[in-house]
């Protein structure tokens, strides 16, 4: 099997009812529903190769998580062609089913007034994962996540963070080849995060795991992703590496000086478009292709005590692919 995951001309479309304002549109509504069309997918199409891990990205309403549920098989497409594991997954089959999963980190599947084992035990009949391969799974996830301790702890009683790394630990007891990870840190604080971050990089190095990754934090994707797919409007705006998204998109670098003594901002302006001042620190923007002479010409005629060059933030480079002005 040379592709884990093959997406074609995908559509999926909703129909939903429009309600008027007040009482009144609420009985109208109820009598003379007024549908539209709300497109949700038009036409996407990609590949993922065995052992790949992919950050999916994109504003609210854009069409991420319609995709990652049709892929696991909630949602059947309008039209298109999609295989999963060369399963078509709306068939829904038990072999398909037992090889892959689908973590939301707004959806909860632990048992909320029981302790996450009683899950876990759960997940071992429903997958019918023989005893010795549930132990050897549960003592390797729980090691990687650090929960050990919490294992006979109400799931009520956890914080968010060690809720969604039980959360993990349910999704991985089958050993999934093909997992779907819908902002799996969102809510986290930064230690949190690091550590489903962790997770995530090591399950993929040892298990040869295939992940699709949607997150809005775009460390997540600069950690873990060495390929994205940005997706808006239901539609693909860019497929590949997440440096030759920098590479192609982002026209300028930051340059970051930090002054030994007060200057007219003015002649800094010269060189480049100053983006934040506040002295001693000053921030500007200059052509990729003159940077190094702009650094230069900085040392020579300012008194710098500290000069950095940077690239632009993924994340600013990722507002202007939504809003349409790389393509202009």
């Amino acid at each position: 099997m040379d592709r884990a995951i093959v997406v074609d001309r995908l559509v999926k479309n909703f129909e939903v009812t429009e309600k008027e304002k007040g009482l009144r549109g609420s009985i109208k509504s109820i009598f003379s529903p007024k549908k539209k069309v709300v497109h949700a997918l038009r036409g996407i199409s990609f590949t993922i190769q065995p052992g790949e891990l992919v950050g999916f990205i994109g504003p609210n309403g854009a069409g991420k998580t319609t995709t990652l549920k049709t892929l696991s098989g909630l949602l059947y497409p309008s039209s298109g062609f999609v295989q999963v594991l060369e399963y078509d997954p709306w068939e829904k089959k038990p072999e398909f089913l037992k090889q892959i999963s689908l973590v939301m980190g707004q959806k909860n599947q632990l048992w909320w007034d029981l302790p996450a084992i009683e899950t876990f035990e759960l997940n071992r009949e429903i997958y019918e994962i023989p005893r010795r391969d549930y132990e050897k799974n549960l003592e390797e996830l729980v090691t990687l996540l650090d929960v050990g301790k919490l294992l006979k702890t109400q799931v009520r009683r956890l914080s968010l963070g060690q809720r969604m790394r039980m959360e993990l630990v349910a999704a991985l007891l089958h050993g999934p080849k093909v997992l779907f990870l819908d902002e799996p840190t969102i809510g986290l604080d930064l230690i949190g995060q690091q550590k489903i971050r962790d997770f995530i990089y090591e399950y993929n190095y040892k298990k040869n795991a295939t992940i699709i990754l949607t997150s809005h934090n775009m460390d997540d994707l600069t950690n873990l992703a060495r390929r994205v797919i940005v997706i808006g409007a239901g539609r693909i705006l860019f497929d590949g590496a997440l440096e030759e998204l920098t590479d192609r998109f982002a026209k300028e670098k930051i340059i970051k000086i930090s002054l030994s003594k007060e200057i007219d901002i003015k002649e800094v302006e010269e060189i480049g478009t100053v983006k934040y001042v506040s002295f001693p620190e000053v921030t500007l923007s200059v052509p990729r292709s003159t940077v190094a002479v702009a650094a230069a010409e900085i040392l020579q005629n300012f008194p710098v005590n500290d000069l950095t060059i940077e690239e632009v933030p993924v994340e600013e480079i990722i507002k202007k692919v939504f809003r349409g002005e790389l393509n202009k």
